[in-house]
């Protein structure tokens, strides 16, 4: 099992840059991939990044790359997503998940969610 938490969020401007954290604690950290998704008001969760168990992999929605980068360091137990250049439909709340299973676009994959970070971009 392992716990999440985010942090980092905020209100920042249109071109601004922002950078989230998770934190993992519980054993095993490196057995889960690890996703970031994000929720807008009245829109559904939404797929951002995910990365492989060991780093060395990474995906991103098309609405995001180019912008996002997502890492992780095993070593701390921590997540990382870098946001450069944001826009006002960036505007969310920003979820890490960590997922066994294969499928990482698809949050019903995932078996543990942290509480969430508000990102706020205004124009």
């Amino acid at each position: 099992q392992v716990q999440l938490v985010e942090s980092g969020g905020g209100l920042v401007q249109a071109g601004d840059s922002l950078r989230l954290s998770c934190a993992a604690s519980g054993r095993y950290f490196t057995m889960y991939a690890v996703g970031w998704f994000r929720q807008a008001p009245g829109k559904e969760r939404e797929f951002v990044a995910d990365i492989s168990r060991s780093g060395g992999g990474t995906s991103y929605a098309d609405s995001v790359k180019g912008r996002f980068t997502m890492s992780r360091d095993n070593a701390k137990n921590t997540l990382s997503l870098q946001m450069d250049s944001l826009k006002v439909e960036d505007t969310a709340v920003y979820y890490c998940a960590a997922r066994v299973a294969l499928g990482g676009r698809d949050d019903k994959n995932y078996q543990y969610w942290g509480q969430g970070t508000q990102v706020t971009v205004s124009s």
